[in-house]
């Protein structure tokens, strides 16, 4: 059940670089913030968690938050999540698994290790999670946008 919008609300890292939560003059600490789906409506059903994970705050776009309150959102959002995205795969070992992957993403040049097939999840009709051997998960938004040769390296596993 999403919890009502309160009428203010501020979100705020306190001394401790703990997220916090004040709203309607109630002060919570330790507050977690998470998308309710991150790779289908990543700009939308974001919530505010506190300690026990119970929702104190929802937000239905963060687009319509003001630039001050929608920055704090995006920021714990960003200490929560960790899913590089990959643009490029450059080089497999091999076609049959377990087999290293090279791949490029927005955070850089990285090699995985894919344990098996089993690894690859499709998330929509074009979009791909992709977990490693050590539980990293890293995203492929979009199949169609990658080139040719690592669309060609993808179809060996799918």
């Amino acid at each position: 059940m999403n919890a009502p919008a309160p009428a203010s609300w501020q979100l705020f890292r306190n001394p401790a670089g703990q997220w916090c939560l004040e709203a309607d003059g109630a002060l919570h600490e330790r507050v977690a913030v998470a998308r309710a789906f991150p790779i289908s409506a990543p700009e939308e059903s974001v919530c505010v968690l506190d300690a026990d994970g119970h929702e104190l705050l929802w937000i239905d776009d963060l687009t319509a938050l003001d630039e001050a309150r929608r920055g704090r959102v995006e920021a714990a959002l960003t200490a929560r999540e960790f899913t590089p995205v990959i643009d490029a795969i450059l080089h497999i070992s091999s076609i049959s698994t377990p087999s290293r992957w090279t791949v490029r993403t927005d955070r850089g040049i990285t090699d995985l290790l894919l344990p098996g097939e089993e690894a690859l999840q499709r998330v929509g009709a074009r979009s791909i999670l992709v977990a490693d051997a050590d539980g990293v998960q890293y995203l492929i938004r979009d199949t169609g946008a990658l080139d040719r040769a690592s669309r060609k390296f993808l179809e060996r596993f799918l």
